[in-house]
């Protein structure tokens, strides 16, 4: 095997410190060794690891850069990235198979180490480590852009970020540990805030475990009087109605029956949210009548979550779920008016023409205060086939805003209209780089062009 040039592998490591991860994934492509040394003699898996980038550390060890490798000092990059405390980096690092590919030792070395630093407190690990006697500088950082944030800790000269306790659920769940639910529990409900990534490893591993026990355990917990705890357990259901796979939907068959059910009693609103946000996951019989019944309800984020309740894909509404739906565009809260945007979508209604109250709906909230609202009524509008004067105008008076994504939306109904205006108005957008290639309202511009017929996409 040809090995790779000085000028291929020095770009790699530029790029790994750089925390380029798609150059990155580049250089691997092209033939650099996933394995390269970085700066500090190290693998590059460890450059990242330091660097809290799981990014680059998940192109890596997809490239086939060793976790297991022993160093000098005995630890492995997956030893370190334990020691980091973030558990999107132990996810990125972990690899394939960890529970065949580990040996028993080494699983119980990463085990007992998650543990240690869980147990003592990253504060006071960091004043073991140093000596340092000074205060804790404490950062909120994104631990990863889906799975919610962390508390970066600083102190003497160490980094590390809180999340052993989300580490140590992860390794045993891979492991093919199945500790209490409980213990798992105890480690995620201090972290209760939305988007914490301790709540979120924890509520996802408790999610794939099937079975009576564990079901029974889980259920027991609605009549829990702490709400953390009763949100912990809308947030486990949220995860099982997501990652079932088909050949496995008998595993929670009940689950819909049990969140409707409970749905109808729960007294506190950011849990009724929750349950309401884990019950949309599923197709149910009672989901509009769940809708109707919590649409004027005082807390907002039950709000929103009702109209999804009253909006299934490709399912006529009934006259009453579209008249709470019509009387919420005019929600006090614009994040409920930016989800009645959202679910006046063609695919929320059996025949992609839209109703001529849904369409006086969306263009009365094109024209809201609030950005996210106008962008979801466009949006809406722009997947719709209505070609009335009144849309067509709304959304030239769109190719004025000052928002580019907002006159791309406008630019894109156009096209797939057919309307002669469709290629000025993409002149009028500005520069597309700062939009993805794969954007499918640039490859509509591409179809008109073309053959200058309306794009269906």
């Amino acid at each position: 095997m040809t090995a790779p040039s000085p000028d291929l592998t020095d770009r790699l490591v530029s790029a790994v410190v750089a925390r380029d991860a798609a150059t990155v994934r580049s250089c691997l492509e092209q033939g650099a060794a996933p394995d390269t040394l970085g700066p500090d003699g190290l693998p590059l898996l460890c450059t990242a690891a330091a660097g809290f980038d799981h990014l680059t550390a998940e192109v890596l060890v997809e490239g086939g850069a060793d976790p297991d490798r022993e160093l000098a000092d005995g630890s492995t990059p997956l030893l370190r990235a334990v020691d980091t405390g973030s558990p999107a980096l132990v996810a990125a690092v972990l690899g394939d198979a960890p529970r065949l590919r580990v040996p028993e030792a080494s699983r119980r070395q990463l085990l007992g180490l998650a543990r240690h630093w869980y147990e003592i407190g990253v504060v006071e690990e960091l004043r073991r480590r140093t000596g340092a006697a000074g205060a804790a500088v404490t950062l909120r950082m994104d631990d990863t852009h889906d799975d919610g944030a962390i508390d970066e800790i600083s102190l003497g000269g160490l980094t590390a970020r809180a999340g052993h306790g989300a580490v140590l659920t992860y390794l045993e769940w891979r492991f093919g540990l199945l500790p209490p639910l409980s213990e798992v529990m105890a480690r995620a409900v201090p972290h209760a805030e939305d988007g914490d990534s301790n709540w979120y490893f924890a509520s996802y591993c408790l999610g794939r475990r099937r079975g009576p026990r564990i079901w029974s355990e889980l259920t027991a917990l609605r009549r829990h009087p702490d709400p953390k705890h009763r949100r912990f357990l809308a947030s486990v259901l949220w995860h099982r109605g997501t990652s079932v796979p088909v050949d496995r939907a008998s595993d929670v068959v009940g689950d819909a029956d049990f969140l409707a059910s409970w749905a109808r009693d729960e007294p506190d609103g950011h849990v009724l949210a929750d349950v309401l946000g884990a019950y949309n996951n599923s197709d149910h019989p009672g989901q509009e009548a769940i809708g109707l019944r919590h649409a004027d309800h005082p807390d907002p984020r039950v709000r929103r979550e009702a109209a999804f309740c009253l909006s299934r894909e490709r399912t006529a509404r009934s006259a009453a779920a579209e008249s709470a739906l019509l009387d919420m565009v005019r929600d006090p809260d614009p994040d409920v008016r930016a989800t009645v945007a959202q679910v006046f979508a063609p695919r929320f209604a059996p025949d992609n023409p839209l109703a001529p109250a849904i369409r006086d709906a969306l263009l009365l909230l094109l024209a809201d205060d609030a950005l996210r609202v106008r962008r979801n009524a466009a949006e809406s509008l722009a997947l719709s086939d209505d070609r009335t004067t009144p849309v067509l105008n709304a959304f030239l008076a769109l190719l004025d805003e000052d928002n580019e994504d907002l006159r791309l939306e406008a630019a894109f109904a156009l096209a797939r209209r057919g309307d002669p205006r469709a290629e000025q108005a993409y002149e009028r957008v500005g520069p597309v780089d700062a939009f993805s290639e794969h954007d499918h309202r640039l490859f509509a511009l591409w179809r008109y062009g073309v053959g200058g017929q309306p794009d269906r996409a």
